[in-house]
């Protein structure tokens, strides 16, 4: 089988492999986007709630309130699910996660990821636009519904704390829900509507819209395991399923499957797993979904996506590839249907993906440190959908030898040690 050649190839074709792609072929190196799929985000990038979140200046932490960890510790939490069986592999990097969401640690996370979520709408737009897709992109921004006024309070301060940071939204009573979301029942003490965040109705195919255009100026897709990449003498190689394929440099950018190429190489990142679920309804009738809605309290999503209403749940810990355990969805389904008219499922069972999260929540991106040529590009949490292009830009500049638009320090892997 003929040797493909190429300048880099870019391991994963999920939102932040095909991203990064783009724009290393945007400033003229040639690519090879390799992928176990033959299509573009058919993993965690094809099962989120498709939200663009410019307006989420701070990231999702730890949370320090003692009441709140141990309805968690309980399992009873609709937010968030733990298998028991699973502890010892994930307490822990949630020990590591706990220490990292100090109030100093947390601000520092929030702002080294700041000059990312600020570029976040603008470089998907840019894509887009040159992708030929502007229909997959709403701008509707989104709606968190809260059921208490104690969380409702704890919302609007943090709108607050976001302002000072360029981020506008409003604080909903009982008639502003109901004058944006008419189908919506339930008892609220309120709402935070944030304007400025994108809505996605199909964000597994606005990955396979970027990697349309990848292929279209010339890029190569192949399907091909990323666990076989080798160091050689003139770069990298991995093997592929139409032979093998070459490079003086590599990108990986596997999500949560990242570990399979750093750990044979010797590296020791923290990296842990939130699994997540989603459900396609058919919602009842005329009814209609105008943004997707969070039911903060309760912990799961609806959002309007073209293949029905999504429904995704909270944070589940467990081993990457343990089996399916939606315990989530079945706690979370009888509120959904009472806070919006949904019918019968769409899909034949759950869709089950892993966010791939460093314990600070911010991304590995640049330089692996003890191998020539090797770069990173994965752990981007619950923000892949929204930090892909973002960060695919600021690791083509350091790739390239540009200034880079943003300080990359913060994202090093040294920073673990």
């Amino acid at each position: 089988m003929a040797e493909l050649k190429a300048d880099v190839l870019v391991l994963g074709a999920g939102m932040v492999g095909v991203s990064a792609a783009l724009h290393l072929q945007q400033r003229g190196r040639d690519v090879i986007l390799v992928d176990k799929h033959a299509l573009a985000g058919e993993e965690t990038s094809f099962g989120n709630a498709g939200v663009i979140e410019c307006a989420s200046v701070f990231p999702y932490m730890f949370p320090r309130d003692i009441g709140q960890i141990l309805q968690y510790a309980l399992n009873r939490a609709p937010q968030v699910h733990y298998r028991l069986s699973d502890l010892p592999a994930f307490l822990p990097w949630l020990v590591r996660y706990f220490i990292a969401s100090s109030p100093d640690r947390t601000m520092h996370s929030a702002m080294a990821e700041l000059p990312l979520i600020r570029r976040s709408l603008i470089e998907h737009q840019a894509l887009m636009s040159e992708a030929g897709v502007p229909e997959l992109l709403r701008r509707t921004g989104w709606l968190k519904l809260f059921r208490s006024d104690a969380t409702l309070a704890n919302a609007a301060k943090d709108l607050e704390r976001a302002r000072q940071f360029g981020v506008s939204g409003e604080v909903l009573d009982s008639a502003g829900i109901a004058a944006r979301e008419p189908n919506l029942s339930g008892e609220f003490a309120g709402a935070v509507y944030l304007p400025a965040p994108g809505f996605v109705p199909d964000p597994g195919g606005l990955a396979k819209a970027y990697a349309a255009l990848f292929k279209r100026k010339g890029g190569r897709f192949i399907a091909g395991d990323a666990a076989t990449l080798q160091q050689e003498a003139a770069g990298w190689r991995v093997a592929g399923s139409t032979g093998p394929a070459v490079a003086r440099e590599a990108v990986v950018a596997l999500g949560p499957w990242s570990d399979l190429v750093f750990r044979p190489l010797g590296y020791t990142i923290p990296l842990g797993i939130k699994r997540g679920y989603h459900l396609h309804l058919a919602p009842r009738g005329n009814a209609v979904l105008h943004h997707p809605v969070l039911d903060a309290d309760l912990g799961y999503l609806l959002a309007p996506m073209n293949r029905g209403i999504r429904l995704t749940t909270g944070v589940e810990f467990a081993r990457r590839d343990a089996p399916p355990s939606p315990v989530q969805l079945k706690r979370v389904l009888p509120q959904a249907h009472q806070l919006f008219p949904l019918g019968e499922p769409i899909d034949a069972k759950p869709w089950m993906g892993a966010r791939p999260c460093l314990p600070d929540m911010l991304p590995v991106i640049g330089k692996a440190p003890r191998h020539r040529g090797l770069w990173f590009d994965f752990g981007h949490q619950h923000h892949g959908l929204t930090l892909g292009p973002a960060t695919g830009r600021l690791l083509a500049e350091m790739m390239t030898g540009e200034t880079p638009f943003a300080d990359p320090n913060p994202f090093a892997v040294e920073r673990f040690g």
